[in-house]
């Protein structure tokens, strides 16, 4: 009972949005927090009120593009608790992409410290229980040191933010339809599985002409042979086949989703469907039964058809609806995530 009277309390205080249809975009909260990396060393980090960034004109992020990030998302349950959702996977994570981009690792006992303390103190913006919606973090590194040759910096900032955010697609649930871009994603023994805005900046440009030919994303083929389905240019890629069996992508160049890790477990062991991780042939889409897109900003999108120039594949499952088993993946994670179901050991951190 004192719990359910403290979450009604927290709730009175939420922020005044309409959280139903906030959207997925940006909006500054109260605190975040900053640490710097000098001499070899982080400091203390802590929270602050500024939201803003200062540079050198030339900082390394800004020259050479030296930065990683992350994002991960914060709920409320029904009994007031907040928690986030993996967030030992996110600190791993981005401790192998900063040594990939040679970049100083933020600690990972000290990243879900930092997911603590930010949350704690954007509680007023954490998305009410059943809304739909999350309390989106964005943990990221970048290098602020002076540099004009081509080499590492020597100082960098680890910063985290907050921001609430509802559905990331449009229409949410709804199936959303893709092109096969004809631009590369990433190139083999490339930088293509770290989690770095690099990666992000060049799928700017063919994302703009997807919206703009009435496509939600791009689906990217493998650079070296164009052959192989690899994923989108920000989210995995799942299908279903006419078994009931998920299928889902492996190369070298994707980025190591923790939600498609995670829908691969649900559908292993809460749905009981065989999966088969594995490269995936363009030319086998046209016999899978069902298509989804998975990434935290999304969770699970259904897609209802590909277009790649002249020849559209139509799934199965439709424009109208997600198909069943994508339904059910996207049901049981959700679930998990909101604290309806319970979750596998050691998925949620509990932060209040």
């Amino acid at each position: 009972m004192r719990q359910r009277r403290e979450g009604e309390e927290r709730a009175m205080a939420k922020k005044d949005l309409d959280w139903g249809n906030i959207g997925f975009q940006y909006r500054q909260t109260d605190r975040r927090y900053v640490s710097n990396w000098e001499n070899g060393e982080w400091d203390a980090g802590a929270l602050t009120d500024d939201a803003n960034v200062v540079l050198n004109e030339s900082a390394g992020i800004l020259q050479y593009c030296q930065q990683v990030f992350e994002g991960l998302k914060a709920y409320s349950w029904e009994d007031g608790s907040i928690v986030c959702f993996r967030p030992d996977l996110n600190a791993e994570r981005i401790y192998a992409s900063a040594q990939r981009i040679e970049m100083p690792p933020f600690p990972k006992e000290r990243f879900l410290d930092a997911v603590d303390q930010v949350v704690r103190a954007n509680m007023d913006w954490v998305p009410p229980y059943g809304s739909g919606a999350a309390l989106y973090l964005r943990p990221y590194e970048f290098a602020t040191g002076v540099v004009i040759g081509v080499k590492p910096a020597d100082r960098y900032q680890f910063r985290l933010f907050a921001t609430p955010v509802g559905p990331y697609y449009k229409g949410g649930a709804s199936p959303i339809a893709l092109q096969v871009s004809d631009f590369d994603r990433a190139a083999p023994h490339g930088t293509g599985a770290v989690k770095a805005g690099l990666n992000y900046a060049m799928s700017l440009h063919p994302s703009v002409l997807a919206h703009e030919a009435g496509y939600a994303e791009n689906l990217y083929l493998d650079a070296a042979t164009r052959s192989y389905v690899e994923e989108t240019g920000g989210s995995n890629v799942i299908f279903v086949d006419k078994e009931r069996n998920l299928v889902i992508p492996r190369s070298p160049s994707i980025l190591p989703s923790i939600t498609r890790r995670s829908v691969a477990y649900v559908a292993e062991h809460y749905l009981h469907l065989n999966v088969a991780e594995r490269p995936v042939r363009f030319t086998e889409l046209r016999d899978f039964a069902e298509c989804g897109l998975c990434g935290t900003a999304a969770v699970i999108s259904p897609v209802g058809r590909i277009a790649a120039h002249e020849e559209t594949i139509a799934f199965p499952s439709g424009m109208e609806r997600a198909g069943e088993v994508i339904a059910a993946l996207y049901e049981t994670l959700s679930g998990i995530q909101s604290g309806r179901i319970a979750a596998p050991e050691g998925w949620i951190r509990h932060v209040r």
